[in-house]
């Protein structure tokens, strides 16, 4: 059965257990990734998944993925995604959240929509939407962060 809009999102979703809805397959495959657990966040991804950051050029495939998120992981770097909201209309979840992006010291942190579809429990349609404005603003105030530490954008606050 679909999940509904009104659906409260999984917050206690077991580790060894796969999620059931496509809101606890995202929220899932999020925890993963900023876990730098990028085999467990792989299988949650099916291999011919499209993921997009509009504007920028799409990446097709589970393995073109892994090689992505292998390459920062592999430099120190590290992934953050704090959700603000989250809902699902049948297989296809929409979040609005945080993003950290990490390498070293530098943290970039940006708001950003992304769209995820999900069948049979994968994850076959990564999109996200973000500002350039936004994105340009956050890299800057994230280097001068890695010279001047209160200048650091603080973490989201806990919704």
């Amino acid at each position: 059965m679909p999940e509904s809009a009104d659906e409260a999102p999984s917050e206690n979703v077991d580790q060894a257990a796969s999620p059931t809805t496509p809101t606890a397959v995202v929220e899932r495959f999020l925890e993963l990734l900023g876990a730098a657990d990028l085999d467990g966040a792989l299988q949650l991804v099916a291999p011919e998944v499209e993921y997009e950051n509009v504007s920028l050029p799409t990446v097709h495939g589970r393995e073109h993925m892994r090689r992505l998120f292998s390459a920062g992981y592999e430099r120190g770097g590290g992934f953050e995604a704090h959700l603000h909201a989250i809902s699902a209309d049948g297989p296809t979840v929409l979040t609005e959240r945080t993003d950290v992006l990490k390498s070293g010291r530098l943290r970039v942190q940006l708001w950003v929509c992304g769209r995820f579809d999900v069948r049979d429990g994968q994850i076959v349609l990564w999109r996200d939407y973000f500002d350039w404005f936004n994105g340009a603003s956050a890299l800057v105030r994230g280097l001068l962060g890695t010279v001047i530490p209160t200048l650091r954008a603080d973490p989201p606050a806990a919704v």
